[in-house]
């Protein structure tokens, strides 16, 4: 008998062109009475936050701003917006923007109600009990973090990148609305849609991949190689963006559940010591990975290449499975993502901290999940492998 499996997934989704518009509405659902908008400087100056700011004025619920974020999320910012959240007698949270604004907003909300500091809770399953509510409005297709029970936080103390998993963690309400990315630049629809790729690709090949989300992991897939590259030619093509986005939403109730494996391990450390965006990162390195995992289940992965929209009749799994890779690597050639050469990764530097990074790459446990096991050795050489491409 097959074992039990869990599937969570936030309590409202709403998705599609003008769903933002419903924040304020979902806000008096939660009984919210002040809340804390977690964003960055660039998008309130591009003017991106106005229309979500006059909803909430529409719906007569006040609230502050917290628009520090400038890098990836740290437990600085963590710790400076939850001061933020106390000093202005908040009773929840709004995340608008990319991975760092949703994943810094899930941390401050945790940490309303839990003691300590957020580095207290690196791992999964330590959060002792719910944060405060939180409604997650994406301003980007690719990190899936709208959707998810995990949290990344730079300690930059200890120069790491932490994981933090917890069903608390994961959004009372996502709002999924592609027009917010319309003003997105090219370099960063193609490492956010090669992220949300990865997350699908893991996700699947993943060794606790269930059904449930193997039907997300695959619709994700054929939604993202079907679109995303007209969503990077043409970045106004709104049902380009809409499939995109929906694509990376659904990666992101895949690996939610299912989680990820190699590619995300590797990809920590990078960010960690080279101050890449973790998108970025897992871009560069997918291909790379993918071809070192096909042994490991090659059913599975001629199954991505058939998402993918590959023909792979009267081929063998591992035939079809190489088609795949091809066609993910095609894909990420065709929209320029960037290697880890081009993204500013030092080769020499790279090579003495490859032993450190790949321990700290296995000590996440995401490279447990990996269908072929990997050693210490062996990702040591995917590094300079990846740097190579």
């Amino acid at each position: 008998m097959p074992s039990a499996r869990t599937f969570r997934l936030p309590q409202v989704l709403i998705t599609g062109s003008g769903a933002s518009e419903q924040v304020g509405e979902e806000i008096q659902k939660l009984k919210g009475q002040k809340g804390l908008i977690v964003t960055d400087q660039v998008l309130v100056k591009l003017g991106a936050l106005d229309g979500v700011k006059q909803a909430l004025q529409r719906s007569g619920v006040p609230f502050a701003v917290f628009d520090a974020i400038s890098t990836e999320p740290t437990a600085d910012f963590v710790r400076e917006g939850g001061k933020v959240y106390r000093e202005n007698r908040c009773d929840f949270l709004l995340a608008f923007g990319g991975g760092s604004a949703i994943d810094t907003a899930k941390a401050i909300a945790v940490m309303a109600t839990n003691t300590g500091s957020i580095t207290d809770y690196q791992g999964l399953g330590k959060i002792p009990q719910k944060g405060a509510p939180l409604i997650a409005v994406p301003t980007t297709a690719g990190t899936g973090s709208e959707v998810t029970p995990f949290t990344i936080i730079t300690d930059t103390k200890r120069d790491v990148k932490m994981l933090v998993g917890s069903p608390f963690l994961t959004p009372d309400v996502a709002i999924v609305d592609p027009l917010l990315t319309l003003s997105m630049p090219w370099s960063l629809t193609a490492a956010t849609g090669i992220d949300a790729l990865t997350h699908a690709i893991e996700a699947y090949v993943s060794v606790k991949a269930q059904p449930m989300s193997d039907i997300f992991c695959l619709s994700a897939i054929e939604l993202i190689a079907g679109n995303l590259k007209q969503a990077w030619t043409e970045g106004s093509t709104i049902e380009a963006r809409e499939k995109t986005m929906l694509g990376a939403l659904q990666a992101g109730i895949a690996f939610g559940n299912s989680s990820v494996a190699l590619v995300h391990g590797m990809a920590r450390p990078i960010g960690a010591y080279f101050h890449v965006p973790h998108g970025a990162s897992n871009a560069a390195l997918l291909g790379v990975v993918m071809e070192f995992s096909l042994s490991g289940n090659p059913a599975r992965y001629a199954r991505i290449a058939q998402a993918m929209g590959e023909d792979i009749s009267g081929r063998d799994d591992m035939a079809a499975a190489r088609r795949g890779v091809a066609a993910v690597q095609r894909l990420i050639k065709d929209i320029k993502v960037s290697s880890l050469r081009e993204l500013g990764v030092d080769r020499e530097k790279l090579e003495e901290l490859a032993p450190r990074m790949a321990e700290d790459a296995l000590a996440s446990g995401s490279p447990a999940n990996n269908p072929r096991p990997v050693t210490k050795e062996e990702i040591i050489e995917l590094y300079k492998l990846a740097y190579a491409q």
